[in-house]
Parts: structure tokens; sequence; C-alpha cells
């Protein structure tokens, strides 16, 4: 647990994250990493979406995921440019990355832990659908 602000804390942490992974020996070993979860607090999930490559970890305040997710594209030739995104996610919520070609990765919030979620379910305004096996079942209701 870092005894410095959240704010240095979460900097310190991708700043770590990303020297390990550039560390190792060659961008091979880096491509072939993966943790999907789910993972507590200040702990990676390591991922591919399509072409790229997703390190995202939270941390834990106000019964929220503040979630922190660097993303960077691993087939262009040059040195690559990492786009650090970051969001805040009650528990339940998902944020979605998608890919250009046409791959999706969903990162859910959990309470206490992030994971990520099947992406063969709809998933709608946090609501997962019925798979598309079973018979539709509808309500109405009143605005």
């Amino acid at each position: 647990m870092c005894s410095i602000t959240h704010h240095q804390c979460s900097k310190i942490a991708v700043i770590g994250a990303l020297a390990a992974l550039t560390s190792l020996s060659g961008p091979a070993v880096a491509d072939e990493l993966t943790n999907l979860g789910p993972v507590g607090p200040h702990h990676p999930i390591l991922a591919s979406v399509g072409s790229e490559r997703v390190i995202a970890f939270y941390l834990p305040g106000d019964n929220k995921c503040a979630m922190h997710t660097v993303i960077w594209d691993r087939s262009s030739g040059s040195e690559p440019t990492p786009a650090r995104i970051r969001i805040s996610l009650e528990p339940g919520q998902i944020m979605h990355i998608d890919s250009v070609e046409g791959d999706s990765l969903n990162l859910r919030c959990e309470g206490n832990r992030l994971a990520v979620v099947d992406t063969n379910n709809a998933v709608a305004f946090g609501i997962i659908t019925q798979p598309s096996q079973q018979p539709v079942q509808a309500s109405v209701s009143g605005f």
C-alpha cells in the first residue's frame, strides 16, 4: 500500500508496470503475458485486444474502481506510443475497449476486484442480455 497520495501512487504503478514489461527479454515475452483476472487493487490485468496490448489496474475508494488503463499497438514497427485512460467505475459498470479489427475487451468493476467479462454476452447500460439460445422475456414499464 502506498504511503503517498493516490495520484502519485497510480503514476508510480503505471510507470512500474511499463518498466517491468519493457525490461523483459524482448517484445515476444511481453506479448505472451496474460492475466484476465479477477484481480484486487493495484494488481494488473494483462490482455490483448486485436493488435493492441492492455494493462489495467484499479485503486479502491468511495466504493468505486478508479481504473487506470494503458493501451499500445504492438504491431507497429517503431517504438510504441502508449495511451493512458483513467475512469471511475461504480461496482457492476463495464469499460469497453474496441480494436479497429473489431475485437472487444470488456473490463468490469466488481466492488473489490477487476475482471475481464465474457465478450459473448451483449451488454447495454450495464445489463447483460439473455443468450440468443433462450427465448426473450419482455416486460412493460411506465415512463
